[in-house]
């Protein structure tokens, strides 16, 4: 399973709704793991972008027009999936820990 699918079942079972303090716990420690592999996935990604614009820089002696031709490429689809991925998880956990700050509160009340 890749990161990105543990992701998106972390997200599904979030969507459901029926989350427990000490599951909404674990699945918070979870993405908060996963966010150095997502840093890791961008270093990467940006790596890659910026020899494909480098490329274009040298073949078209124009930045603009470089800079159009490298955003149209696998390279910067790849860029923006990995950092959208990350902005995924840390509003994941964001409204995690919401969530059991909610709970938490709701157990002191009653």
């Amino acid at each position: 399973m890749t990161i990105r699918e543990r992701i998106q079942e972390i997200q599904n079972e979030i969507g459901k709704g029926n989350l427990t303090g000490p599951r909404a716990a674990e699945l918070q420690s979870i993405l908060s793991a996963l966010i150095g592999n997502c840093n890791d996935e961008i270093t990467q990604r940006d790596y890659e972008y910026n020899i494909v614009l480098l490329d274009f820089l040298d073949k078209e002696k124009k930045a603009n027009r470089a800079k159009i031709k490298a955003e149209v490429s696998p390279e910067y689809r790849a860029r923006i999936t990995a950092r959208n991925t990350k902005e995924l998880v840390v509003e994941l956990i964001r409204s995690l820990k919401y969530l059991i700050r909610s709970l938490e509160e709701e157990y002191r009340v009653s």
